[in-house]
């Protein structure tokens, strides 16, 4: 039987990640308040539109544009939410993401804050200012509310030219709903228009990265490095319907005794049992926050420019140890750093060169070569493919020393799977030359380290000109009810170090700090007679830009909060 989830009371944006439901478009807009009152009017006034996680279209009506809000703890403050609930949240959301910035990374870990005073001179101006001493709250910002918006096709037929050339067009209720939010605010409660770059954006925009296609602009699943990004993504208990969570759970849930089952929801929602078979800890009353759970909201930059000119360097050593060619060196450096060829098929499953471009090329998205096919229904192919179980359905377990997906690779170290499953043996049997396999490995000591992934890229489509000046990466929307054993430990153990993977201090590839170690180790299986190859030339790729920590309340919080009765007793 289907654990039953209220998702009326759920904010959709938990249950969703929309760019998945044909939402390609997004605005984040941030706001200050400046009097209580006005601050509740204004919760009030969106409450009565936020998107919930009722199912469509059995449920609710599908938006043109969804609606959803979240707030950080001096938001929260300034709501005059009571004290002791606010005591009684936990101190990393307290604290906010600019305290946590040198255990993430986002900030030399070997310096202190006064030793280096403009470590933030990156940051985006509205998160230069955010929770930063000595402004005594001046520009903290208080309130997220999201917008996604779906492409205006109108009533154009899915299968015909004039729906796929209007996808790149966003629908207008995007800008009806930009203008609705503009007027609710007055003196008492501002929008904070200081984003992007160069501080003059009204609000954080962001998108799918389109490509050409036969003539027509269409959204891809990739990010601005060219990975197939957004596939393996976490599935709870609730979330999907019955007979929709038996396929979506494949690959996406956790891998025990019985087969992939759903995760426990309360590792993504309050007042649900977890996997530790708990409630998880909440302030008072425990009707704030069920049914809500906690948000990192972070903006990505990604260096373009740095990533093409290390690859293509890396790339003409590999070929010519390797004795292949450029295309394949490329593409085989990419899915070994990544842990997934750029089309989103699992290294894991397929390993080689050649076994990739034909099931690519039987797919039919793939040329015989290995290009992708610019051409309509080739994109529409990938895109169906990455939507199914075969896209997830892979473990580590049995390649314990990464002979086909390396132990550092970015997607093993985000999910590690059943390879942490201390029954695991790590090596290869000296007589037989094979790698021991534990086919009873679980994910016991993974599962409760799952986040939800939400968000889009922002930036210019795939055939602009991009370098690493470019205004390009990824807004992360991390979602988990403990901040700190969920999002941050990933972050800082996993993807900021290496131990759990024999990587010693080697960082992810791809979402690592490369300032200082900047190798990516590619074993080798000794049966296929080519040497491993050390990758050496990393730069650090992607660096964060700023964000912060929010929580995203029920449905009937927002409530409570816009009438100012949240009751701690």
């Amino acid at each position: 039987m289907t654990y039953r989830l209220n998702l009326h009371d759920i904010q959709g944006n938990v249950t969703r990640a929309y760019g998945r439901f044909s939402f390609p478009f997004a605005r984040y807009f941030f706001f200050q308040i400046r009097d209580p009152a006005a601050g509740r009017a204004f919760v009030d006034a969106v409450r009565r539109e936020v998107t919930t996680s009722a199912r469509w279209p059995e449920e609710a009506d599908k938006p043109d544009c969804t609606v959803n809000i979240a707030f950080t703890f001096m938001g929260l403050y300034w709501l005059e939410v009571p004290n002791r609930t606010l005591q009684g949240m936990p101190e990393v959301f307290a604290s906010g993401m600019r305290a946590r910035a040198s255990m993430l990374g986002d900030r030399d870990p070997g310096k202190t804050e006064e030793d280096d005073p403009g470590w933030d001179r990156d940051w985006d101006p509205i998160w230069r200012g955010n929770r930063k001493p000595g402004l005594a709250g001046g520009k903290d910002v208080h309130i997220l509310v999201t917008l996604n918006a779906q492409s205006d096709t109108g009533d154009a037929d899915p299968r015909s030219p004039e729906f796929l050339a209007r996808m790149k067009v966003p629908h207008p209720a995007l800008e009806t709903r930009t203008e609705w939010l503009r007027g609710l605010c007055n003196d008492g409660l501002v929008l904070i228009e200081e984003n992007g770059r160069s501080g003059e954006a009204a609000f954080q925009d962001a998108s799918a990265v389109f490509g050409e296609f036969g003539g027509l602009t269409l959204p891809t699943a990739r990010e601005h490095f060219g990975f197939t990004d957004g596939i393996g993504d976490p599935v709870f208990r609730g979330q999907y319907p019955e007979a929709s969570e038996k396929t979506a759970v494949i690959g996406r849930g956790k891998r025990m005794g019985k087969g992939w089952e759903p995760l426990e929801p309360g590792e993504f929602l309050f007042g649900h049992t977890g996997e530790s078979q708990e409630l998880p800890p909440t302030a008072m009353p425990p009707e704030f926050m069920q049914n809500g759970t906690f948000m990192a909201y972070r903006k990505l930059h990604e260096n373009v420019g740095s990533f093409n000119a290390v690859l293509d360097e890396e790339a003409e050593r590999f070929a010519a140890i390797m004795k292949v060619d450029l295309f394949e060196a490329r593409e085989t450096l990419m899915a070994k750093m990544c842990g997934r060829w750029s089309d989103g098929v699992p290294v894991a499953v397929i390993p080689d060169f050649d076994g990739w471009v034909a099931f690519g090329h039987a797919g039919g998205w793939l040329d015989e070569t290995g290009r992708f096919l610019k051409e309509p229904v080739a994109w529409a192919k990938n895109i169906e493919y990455i939507r199914t179980p075969a896209a997830s359905d892979f473990r580590y377990g049995d390649d314990m020393a990464g002979f086909k997906c390396p132990g550092g690779a970015h997607i093993r170290r985000v999910n590690t799977r059943d390879y942490l499953d201390p029954l695991n043996a790590f090596g290869v049997d000296p007589k037989t030359g094979v790698q021991p396999k534990n086919p009873k490995a679980n994910h016991a000591l993974n599962k409760r380290r799952r986040v939800l992934r939400r968000g889009l890229p922002y930036g210019p489509p795939d055939f602009e000109h991009r370098d690493d000046e470019t205004e390009q990466g990824v807004i992360m929307m991390i979602l988990g009810v403990d901040l700190f054993r969920q999002f941050e430990f990933v972050q800082q153990q996993w993807i900021q170090y290496g131990l759990d993977f024999h990587q010693g201090n080697n960082t992810c590839p791809m979402l690592g700090r490369h300032d200082r170690h900047r190798r990516h180790m590619i074993p080798s299986d000794p049966s296929s007679g080519k040497p491993p190859y050390m990758m050496t030339k990393l730069r650090t790729f992607v660096e964060c830009r700023g964000g912060e920590y929010f929580f995203v309340p029920s449905m009937i919080a927002l409530r409570m909060i816009a009438m100012g009765i949240v009751d701690p007793t």
